[in-house]
C-alpha cells in the first residue's frame, strides 16, 4: 500500500523558513547584544558620577535600578511585538505555525491508527 510511503517530519516547514528565521534571530541577537553594551555603560557612567561625587551613592543606585526596570519593560514589549510582526510575515508566506503542525500531527496520528485497523481487517 502507498500508505506505508509517507513519512511526516517537522524538519520541512523548518528549512522553508530557515533562512527567514535565521536572519531574523541574527537581527535579534545584534539588537540584545547592543542593549547589554549600552546597559554596561550605563551603568559604568552612574558609577563614574558616585565616584566624582556628583551623585550620591543611593541615587545612583536608584537610577540604575529604574533604568533597569524601564529596559525590561521595553524588552517585554518589543518581544510581544516582534512575535506578532513573525506570526504576520509567516501568515502572508503561507508557512504553518507551531499549532498548525500540532493540529496536523493529531490528525495523521488518527488516521494512522485507522489504516492500521483497515490493514487488520
Amino acid at each position: 500500500m502507498m500508505v506505508d510511503e509517507i513519512k511526516v517530519t517537522e524538519e520541512e516547514p523548518a528549512q522553508a523558513s530557515g533562512s527567514l528565521l535565521g536572519g531574523l534571530r541574527r537581527v535579534l541577537m545584534a539588537g540584545i547584544g547592543a542593549v547589554v553594551v549600552a546597559q554596561d555603560e550605563m551603568e559604568a557612567f552612574v558609577n563614574k558620577l558616585v565616584e566624582r561625587g556628583e551623585i550620591a551613592e543611593k541615587d545612583g543606585r536608584a537610577l540604575i535600578n529604574d533604568l533597569r526596570q524601564r529596559r525590561q519593560e521595553k524588552a517585554k514589549k518589543a518581544e510581544a511585538d516582534l512575535e506578532k510582526r513573525i506570526e504576520s510575515m509567516m501568515d502572508r508566506v503561507n508557512l504553518p505555525n507551531k499549532q498548525d503542525l500540532e493540529t496536523l500531527s493529531q490528525k495523521i496520528a488518527v488516521l494512522a491508527e485507522k489504516v492500521e485497523e483497515l490493514k487488520a481487517k
